[in-house]
């Protein structure tokens, strides 16, 4: 299981990616990918929806079942990965490429409240 250093992780399989430009790039985990199978269908938030902390935003449905994808932090959507939309398997190639969303946190200090990936390596052992 693959989980890079340099990422923020939430205790329900989200990761999070501080940009340059100040924006978050969201998507799931190895981990979560991997307890999914293979993903064949991505509703994604659409680009202007404001979410709050934990909302749920996303759905992820592989051949096994639907999970909700919850927003790691505050803000408003600025983006959706549509060409992951059309080829949603790609999630399964590689989960840290293949983003779902972006966001414009309204807070960035939030991403100060998400795991680092020592803390996320235990969360995702003991599911």
């Amino acid at each position: 299981m693959s989980i890079p250093t340099d990422l923020k992780y939430t205790k329900s399989h989200e990761w999070a990616r501080l940009e340059a430009d100040g924006t978050v790039t969201v998507g799931i985990t190895d981990h979560a990918q991997e307890a999914l199978g293979d993903i064949v269908f991505l509703e994604l938030p659409e680009a202007g929806r404001q979410l709050k902390v934990g909302q749920e935003c996303a759905v992820v449905e592989s051949v096994k079942a639907a999970s909700d994808i919850y927003a790691p932090i505050g803000g408003e959507v600025i983006e959706a990965n549509q060409a992951i939309v059309d080829t949603p398997e790609s999630v399964n190639q590689d989960a840290y490429a293949a983003w779902l969303f972006k966001i414009k946190p309204t807070d960035p200090a939030e991403l100060g409240t998400l795991l680092d990936a020592a803390a996320y390596a235990k969360v995702a052992e003991e599911h």
